[in-house]
């Protein structure tokens, strides 16, 4: 290696302003650490803001469809997790970029050393301290970064946790969506469907007396016993086979030819004794579910007072009708309409 060989005081003069750059040149690193850093602390807010963008945006993407709550905050937490580990990553890697650099640094110091190692001087021992004591100042404050960083990661891990732990138990959740409730009241509504719906098949299933006149002009009063269920075809089959043992011109006669005609109303033979007791139907003169009879309401002295005595329905043939709709009582007879509703019980049409 070539050495040195001039004058003492020219070699002292030439270390002296090789420790001059090289203090130069650390100061300048050291004012622009201080920048990086102020920029760190101006733009924090902005960094923050772009860290929570970042992860909402890769919670929308991930998020298909219709999602429970529990779902929608296990799917935020892992992506917040990966979201830190990969800031972290960031971060230790910038360190160990860090930590190169100051390698390289001391490498090239050792090596500068090694060159001017022919000159001993009392000068190398103050630079050679002064070197040292800004190395320790340079690796304390790295340490400062580090721990201020964790502290702050971990205060925000702890709020983090106060906000998920905080929670007003007195607050009403009833109109938050509850997966066991809303099984429950769908257990609750079906069994009560079920209770509703053999109830009614019980009620149908009883057995009811019908009382009916044979209408041909007068009453010929039968009585005849069917289910509550049945509809008004399944009864009139019923008073055929009673009639056709007494009246000559039913003998070959079908339900279809018949009609059954309740309180001035002509019932259709689809509907069903149950339909006009459960709805409490009312009829032109009468109540539609009632159908045994105890006495003619035109009989009773007082005519103007609404009564629950019904009066009994007529089974007629339809060609009868046909040949006599234009004379009393057939002309007062009109189709049921489950629509309509008659406030009172009228026994004649006093307005014709």
């Amino acid at each position: 290696m070539a050495h040195y060989k001039g004058a003492a005081s020219e070699a002292g003069r030439a270390i002296h302003l090789m420790k001059k750059r090289e203090k130069e040149v650390q100061d300048l690193e050291i004012r622009k650490r201080k920048i990086e850093d102020d920029l760190k602390l101006n733009n924090i807010e902005t960094k923050f803001a772009a860290h929570y963008d970042a992860v909402e945006q890769q919670l929308k993407s991930s998020t298909i469809g219709l999602v429970t709550l529990d779902e929608m905050k296990a799917k935020q937490q892992n992506i917040l997790k990966e979201r830190e580990k990969k800031l972290a990553q960031k971060e230790a890697e910038k360190e160990r970029e860090q930590l190169r650099k100051l390698q390289a640094k001391e490498a090239e110091r050792n090596k500068q050393k090694k060159q001017i190692q022919a000159l001993s001087f009392d000068l190398d021992q103050d630079e050679d301290e002064e070197d040292d004591e800004d190395e320790e100042k340079e690796v304390s404050k790295m340490d400062k970064e580090d721990s201020s960083q964790d502290s702050w990661k971990n205060s925000l891990d702890e709020k983090r946790t106060v906000k998920r732990v905080r929670k007003d138990p007195t607050a009403d959740t009833s109109f938050l969506p509850d997966r066991e409730r809303e099984e429950e009241e769908t257990r609750m509504r079906e069994e009560l469907r079920q209770l509703w719906v053999e109830q009614q098949k019980k009620l149908k299933e009883e057995d009811i007396d019908i009382t009916f006149s044979y209408w041909d002009g007068s009453g010929h009063r039968r009585t005849v016993r069917v289910k509550k269920g049945n509809s008004i075809y399944q009864f009139l089959q019923r008073a055929l086979e009673l009639l056709r043992k007494e009246f000559m011109e039913l003998k070959t006669v079908m339900a279809d030819q018949l009609m059954y005609v309740k309180e001035d109303l002509i019932l259709p033979h689809h509907q069903t004794f149950y339909d006009f007791i459960v709805t409490k139907a009312r009829g032109k003169s009468g109540p539609l579910f009632q159908f045994d009879v105890h006495d003619d309401v035109r009989l009773v002295n007082d005519a103007s007072i609404e009564k629950e005595d019904s009066h009994a329905g007529k089974v007629l043939l339809r060609s009868w009708y046909e040949r006599n709709k234009h004379i009393f009582p057939a002309s007062r007879w009109e189709p049921y309409d489950p629509t309509k509703s008659y406030d009172k019980y009228t026994v004649s049409d006093k307005n014709k």
